[in-house]
C-alpha cells in the first residue's frame, strides 16, 4: 500500500489494517523516490485498510534537479512511451515550445485535447491510448503530459497526491516536470488547486505510484473512499504560474 503522506510535518497519523476484523501487522519501507510503502502479508478474507492523517502545510523547497533524477525522468516507461510519441510531439507541439514555459504549454495542450471522463480508460492504457481515445482520468492526463514532455527533452515524472478541492474526490495524479532545473507541478485536468496538494508517492508513472500493488495472490478491490480537506479556503490557481510541491 502507498497511501501515507510524504509531506510534513505530520501532526497526527493512524494506519489500521484488518483481515476479517482482526488486526494484522504491516512493515513500513522507505522506497527511493516512491515514498512510504506499507507491506502486508495475509491469507484469504476481507481486508480493510484505514489511513488518517493531519498534515501541516509548509512552503515548498525550490530544490535543484539532480543529474540522476534528470536521467531517470527522461526515460520512457511502461505507461509513458515517449519514444513512440517523439515524431508526433515534434510536429504537433513545435509552435508551443518557445520560452521557459514549455511544460505548462504542453499541459495546456493536453487539457484542451483530452476530455475528463470517468471509466473511459483501463488499467493497461498508456499515454498513446489516451491520446487516441481523446479521453481519460487524472492518471491519463498526467501520463500524456509526462510522455510529451520527455519526448521534447523535458524531464517529467508522476506524483500521486491527496487533492483537497478535487471533484469527484479520489486519489489524484499530476505531472512533476523539471523546468529550468527546478521541479514544478503541471496538472492538465485543472480539477484541484496545486497549492493544496499533498504528496504521497513519486515515480516514473502509475506503475511506481499505485495506492495498492499485489505482489502475490489475487485481490479484488470492492470499495474505496478518499477524503481530503484543507483548513480554511482553497487557494486560487490559474495554472499559468510555476508551483512546486512540498
Amino acid at each position: 500500500m502507498a497511501v501515507a503522506s510524504t509531506a510534513g510535518p505530520i501532526e497526527t497519523e493512524e494506519l489500521v489494517v484488518e483481515l476479517d476484523g482482526r488486526p494484522i501487522d504491516t512493515e513500513e519501507l522507505e522506497v527511493e523516490s516512491s515514498g512510504r510503502v506499507h507491506l502486508l502479508r495475509c491469507g484469504a478474507g476481507r481486508l480493510t485498510m484505514s489511513y488518517r492523517a493531519v498534515v501541516m502545510r509548509v512552503a515548498p523547497v525550490d530544490r535543484h534537479v539532480g543529474a540522476a533524477e534528470r536521467l531517470v525522468a527522461l526515460r520512457q516507461s511502461r505507461y509513458c512511451p515517449s519514444d513512440a510519441l517523439s515524431a508526433f510531439a515534434e510536429a504537433e507541439l513545435a509552435g508551443l515550445l518557445d520560452g521557459a514555459d514549455r511544460s505548462r504549454a504542453i499541459g495546456d495542450w493536453v487539457h484542451r485535447r483530452l476530455r475528463y471522463e470517468l471509466g473511459s480508460s483501463g488499467p493497461l492504457d498508456t499515454a498513446v491510448d489516451s491520446l487516441l481515445k481523446g479521453a481519460g482520468v487524472c492518471r491519463d492526463f498526467a501520463h500524456l503530459t509526462i510522455a510529451l514532455c520527455r519526448a521534447v527533452g523535458i524531464p517529467a515524472r508522476l506524483v500521486s497526491v491527496y487533492a483537497p478541492g478535487l471533484s469527484p474526490m479520489d486519489f489524484h495524479a499530476v505531472a512533476e516536470v523539471a523546468e529550468l532545473d527546478h521541479w514544478q507541478i503541471v496538472d492538465a485536468t485543472r480539477l484541484a488547486p496545486r497549492h493544496s496538494l499533498i504528496r504521497i508517492a513519486t515515480g516514473r508513472d502509475a506503475a511506481d505510484t499505485a495506492f495498492a500493488t499485489t505482489i502475490d495472490g489475487s485481490v479484488e478491490l470492492i470499495a474505496s473512499n478518499v477524503t481530503a480537506t484543507i483548513d480554511g479556503s482553497l487557494p486560487d490557481d490559474d495554472h499559468r504560474t510555476a508551483v512546486a510541491l512540498a
